[in-house]
């Protein structure tokens, strides 16, 4: 088995004792060129995988050299006492799965994607309906078209991880214009509604509510109304975010009952947020990450989770020059992967994301026009989805984080 090895600040390539290669390192000076066509395409794929995926805090970026300077190094024959490594933690790459889904399917604008406990994307879109300059009162945010009735289909479907295949459907005459949705540890479908200016909680296939934030069609800015909901995060604790949203530029942070808790920003937190399109917690770091996507960055608050140590306190910030409108964020472990989206001449792509060092450490990707991103941490999956004027246009793309 070849392995790769951090050995004393050069990338060493390690074959095992009956493996001819590796007999030839141990008594010749072995070049890149001087290697099978089969090894140098493997020393490419990994160049391919690991450059620029290492985690910042472990090894600085520009420490790595290249293959050919690994192989060239004198220290690339190890003897068999050499046991001193340094240990190179990589960052997960998002890589497409091409293919799939395997069957098209006809959505409308897919608005969000979520992942069940059983490893299955679930997406919500909005059938037939569309956001344009003719859906909301400008002067009031009411939906024009409340008498039409909630959307008649089914809003929310669940695909097969493997195949892509719809295997079920539900949501049917619930929703007017649907926006984000996320499923928590308990499956648990939380649901916000920009037409409703309502957030939901719900359990599969359920019509009846097991929690409501807001007043249905009257938008506001108290305590008890919403205004074009973006987004919800829920904690293990229970705890629960909701983006709020499209008007009133806050966070609305609840217990598992609904109290409220805080809002962010609130003085003296200095956090000026322009349209917190999506939201996810980082628990073990206490963070909540914020898709700030008209001030073009990702900003990080302490979510207050462990406790209240923290809040109110500059928010760990994320905004280079390539990063554009940001539409979506999601967690895994310590990092963020986003999308962002058409933003002038910027390429539309996803971002791998370090809240603590606040750099951006990887790019993946293309799309046109990205609305929503999840990942999964026990398949290791990432699903994007975007949004158009067609059912080809509106779509859902499935990664294995490599």
């Amino acid at each position: 088995m070849i392995k790769i090895l951090w050995i004393f600040g050069v990338l060493a390539v390690v074959f095992p004792a009956n493996n001819v290669l590796g007999k030839h390192l141990n008594t010749h000076h072995l070049t890149y060129e001087d290697l099978p066509l089969s090894q140098r395409r493997f020393f490419n794929n990994i160049r391919a995988l690991l450059q620029k995926r290492l985690n910042q805090n472990a090894v600085a970026e520009s420490d790595w050299p290249s293959f050919n300077h690994a192989l060239d190094s004198p220290h690339n024959a190890l003897a068999d006492n050499d046991n001193v490594a340094k240990s190179v933690v990589a960052i997960p790459t998002p890589v497409l799965v091409e293919n799939w889904p395997k069957v098209a399917h006809r959505f409308g604008q897919v608005t969000a994607v979520s992942i069940d406990p059983y490893g299955n994307p679930v997406i919500f879109h909005r059938a037939d309906r569309f956001w344009d300059s003719n859906t909301f009162n400008e002067t009031n945010n009411i939906f024009y078209y409340i008498e039409n009735g909630p959307i008649k289909e089914a809003t929310i479907y669940t695909l097969d991880a493997k195949t892509g295949n719809i295997l079920s459907g539900w949501g049917e005459n619930m929703f007017y214009l649907p926006h984000g949705l996320t499923i928590d540890t308990h499956g648990n479908y939380w649901i916000t509604d920009v037409a409703m200016h309502q957030a939901f909680k719900l359990r599969a296939s359920e019509s009846q509510p097991l929690l409501t934030i807001g007043t249905p069609f009257r938008p506001g800015s108290s305590v008890k109304h919403l205004c074009k909901p973006t987004s919800i995060a829920v904690a293990t604790t229970g705890e629960f975010f909701v983006a709020d949203g499209y008007c009133n530029q806050r966070i609305l942070k609840f217990n598992a009952a609904g109290r409220l808790l805080r809002i962010i920003p609130q003085p003296p937190e200095f956090l000026s947020l322009q349209v917190p399109h999506a939201i996810t917690l980082l628990e073990r770091l206490d963070l909540l990450c914020i898709a700030d996507r008209e001030n073009m960055r990702v900003v990080c608050p302490k979510a207050g989770l462990k406790s209240s140590k923290g809040e109110g306190q500059p928010a760990a910030t994320i905004q280079e020059p390539d990063l554009g409108r940001v539409f979506g964020v999601a967690a895994y472990d310590d990092i963020v992967y986003a999308v962002n989206g058409p933003t002038s001449m910027l390429p539309v792509r996803g971002f791998t994301i370090n809240p603590k060092s606040e750099t951006i450490i990887g790019h993946w990707g293309k799309f046109k026009n990205p609305h929503s991103i999840a990942v999964s941490s026990n398949t290791s999956t990432l699903y994007v989805t975007e949004i158009g004027s067609d059912y080809q246009a509106n779509r859902i793309w499935k990664y294995v984080l490599v």
